[in-house]
């Protein structure tokens, strides 16, 4: 395909480096690999981010750009393709002189699909916080947007949480208006069976939230939307307010709205949790922690070093005990997910530079991959070389019985000496090697945020 988008200047530092979006939807097929690519990997590996078709340099926001869709299919021991493409939301879809796509009822905007990839139902689905899901087909064309049966008034949010017993989907949703907070459950069908409306202390940003095998954590932090910059045309109208009480809020998942236990915490924002579970009355949640987000005129994400930490959340005493458990700068934290909300012992995360390190800007930018040991109380670092930059990576185990750490992590890896991009293939049990594989791209993958593996005994493909 030839669609493309207009040039991005360099006043703006979402639009400059590897932020910078690329200008068409491409396929590319017999990919060069370095490496041997496993054969027990057989699917897909996709991941979303922002790529504005038109951008206004002065007030554009990385949140906020068109989503495209990057995919890479594995089988065979090959990388058999390459795709990008936009997701269709509304705008898009005017912008290319496309009709619109199916669209059910339901968020508070159509939303992009440019923060999250997942599958569930026999699915693929792209989202953005506040908006509905959109169904993403094989050759990742935009099929349609779905409420689940519904009704979804808040969409979802960008990080749906997966029950590794029951396979259901529970997600939440913010809104601008009481009820400011919905939590939903969606059963292994794709249909909506549950809904509670949460009470928060105000329109708050909820980008993820806490999840164990029988509890829900909400996260009610002091980044607030802000009805003035709204109405001025701010694209992501959020701030930090020094005066907003910080809390977090532990609901029974056999519980209701009412039976949610609210614990004041000292102010910061929480992007992503890593993972929790429970130990008896306590919920113990390793998670990435931001002194403070959104705390100046121009909306940037983060200010001051984002550290991973753990908090032992003692509901009978209504404390939390924060701990840091590694110092160095560092986002999109993951975990097995097959552990999700059971006690875990590994996690991975992204170090970083900080926002010009993830767009390789700049002499000093360094990104590497973490591996942490939460019982050993251990960290491996992954190095990318010559300046590579690179970006969320996904655990995905060698076989369903493999040992929480047995597999391998996934992810692009951006080279700014070459101008194009890399999906690498790093063994979890052995992290500071080379990578198993590179499969390269032949095409450049804009920083971006969020995506899964779609093996295809889960998205109906054999």
């Amino acid at each position: 395909m030839s669609t493309t988008s207009e040039s991005a200047t360099t006043e703006n530092v979402y639009l400059d480096g590897n932020f910078a979006p690329v200008a068409a939807e491409v396929t590319h097929t017999d990919l060069e690999v370095t490496g041997t690519v496993p054969e027990a990997l057989t699917g897909r590996y996709l991941r979303t981010g922002p790529n504005p078709l038109v951008a206004n340099d002065g007030s554009y926001h990385w949140f906020s750009g068109d989503g495209m869709v990057h995919g890479v299919d594995l089988r065979d021991g090959a990388a058999t393709w390459y795709r990008n493409r936009w997701v269709r939301s509304p705008e898009m879809s005017a912008h290319l002189g496309e009709p619109d796509v199916p669209r059910d009822i339901g968020g508070w905007y159509p939303g992009s699909g440019n923060t999250n990839t997942f599958h569930h139902a026999g699915r693929v689905w792209a989202v953005t916080e506040g908006s509905l899901p959109y169904e993403i087909g094989p050759e990742l064309e935009t099929l349609r947007s779905c409420n689940f049966g519904g009704p979804l008034p808040g969409g979802t949010n960008a990080h749906p949480k997966f029950d590794p017993d029951t396979n259901e989907l529970h997600v939440v949703s913010y809104a601008f208006e009481a009820p400011f907070l919905r939590y939903h459950v969606i059963d292994v069908d794709g249909r909506v069976t549950r809904t509670e409306e949460i009470e928060m202390g105000g329109p708050v940003m909820v980008h993820d939230m806490g999840f164990t095998s029988s509890r829900v954590v909400f996260f009610d932090l002091p980044v607030v939307f802000q009805w003035d910059l709204a109405t001025a045309g701010v694209s992501l109208p959020f701030r930090w307010d020094p005066e907003y009480r910080a809390r977090i809020g532990v609901m029974p998942r056999a519980g209701t709205a009412a039976d949610t236990t609210w614990i004041d915490v000292e102010p910061c924002y929480v992007y992503h949790p890593l993972n929790a579970y429970d130990v008896g009355d306590t919920v113990v949640m390793d998670l990435v922690v931001h002194p403070r987000a959104f705390d100046d005129d121009r909306g940037d994400p983060s200010q001051g070093l984002p550290t991973l930490q753990r908090w032992t959340i003692d509901l009978t005493a209504r404390t939390v005990n924060r701990e840091v458990v590694d110092e160095r700068g560092q986002e999109f934290p993951r975990v097995d997910e097959r552990v999700a909300g059971r006690p875990h012992r590994y996690g991975y995360s992204l170090a970083n530079s900080g926002i010009e390190g993830l767009g390789g800007l700049g002499g000093d930018a360094r990104t590497s991959i973490l591996k942490h040991d939460v019982v050993a109380g251990t960290t491996v670092e992954h190095e990318f070389p010559d300046g590579g930059v690179g970006s969320e990576f996904v655990f995905v185990p060698a076989s369903a019985t493999a040992a929480e750490d047995e597999g391998w992590l996934l992810g692009y890896v951006f080279d700014p000496r070459s101008g194009s991009s890399d999906l690498q293939i790093l063994d979890a049990q052995d992290l500071a090697a080379p990578p198993v594989a590179s499969v390269h791209l032949r095409a450049r993958v804009p920083q971006g945020f969020h995506g899964n593996w779609m093996p295809d005994s889960a998205i109906g493909r054999r």
